[in-house]
């Protein structure tokens, strides 16, 4: 497997409490254990290295709804390989990196918000209140010895382009840094992407998410 999907793979199943990966010889598979989200498929290349020829062997063995494949490269190039059964992701996905060195500076929270970070088998986490106590903001992320994956960075529309997902990511990122970690790695959306390129991350893949969905009745 290319080493920084492996990182992502094993920084994942600890950041959502999922089954150690069964290497597989295009990758591996996890068992997550939830209604709509049984198992995923992780395709271990990345870009033109991914061979389509095995994508299309492993869709074509799924037969159960809730089997996710995640395969790093361009949805237009994944789609053929994939039959009618399978819902592709329409919001693009990208592997991301960044060096975590010294943990960065930036603004606090906006008046009136409040922060909890807290660790729970490893895994930090960080979630922000609005000033009437609902939810805000929310992140977290898995240190493995000098690998962290940052992991469901998320931010509630009403509280959007106030810094919250950049505090969540620097308090994020100084709590891997304290726990020895050099490199990040995290699975973004478009929106997110924008966000952590401003904080030094960088794209190394595309990712194409698909979902196994219930065959139709004949």
């Amino acid at each position: 497997m290319d080493g920084i999907v492996r990182d992502w793979v094993d920084g994942w199943v600890v950041s959502r409490m999922a089954a150690p990966p069964v290497i597989e010889p295009w990758g591996c598979t996890v068992d997550v254990g939830l209604e709509h989200h049984v198992t995923r498929h992780v395709f271990g290349a990345t870009g033109d290295a991914v061979d389509l020829a095995d994508v299309r062997k492993v869709a074509d063995a799924v037969t159960g709804a809730g089997v996710w494949l995640k395969v790093f490269r361009d949805p237009d190039a994944v789609a053929p390989a994939l039959g009618p059964d399978w819902w592709i992701d329409p919001e693009p996905g990208y592997l991301m990196t960044a060096p975590l060195t010294a943990a960065p500076d930036g603004p606090g929270l906006p008046e009136g918000y409040r922060a909890r970070v807290w660790s729970r088998g490893g895994v930090v986490r960080v979630a922000v209140a609005a000033p009437d106590g609902s939810w805000a903001a929310r992140g977290q992320i898995a240190p493995t010895g000098a690998t962290a994956v940052a992991d469901q960075i998320e931010t509630a529309a009403a509280h959007r382009r106030r810094g919250l997902g950049a505090f969540v990511m620097r308090t994020l990122h100084r709590a891997a840094v304290e726990q020895g970690a050099e490199t990040g790695v995290l699975a973004g959306t478009a929106d997110g992407r924008a966000l952590y390129e401003t904080l030094g991350w960088e794209v190394r893949a595309p990712l194409t998410s698909a979902r196994r969905t219930p065959r139709s009745a004949p």
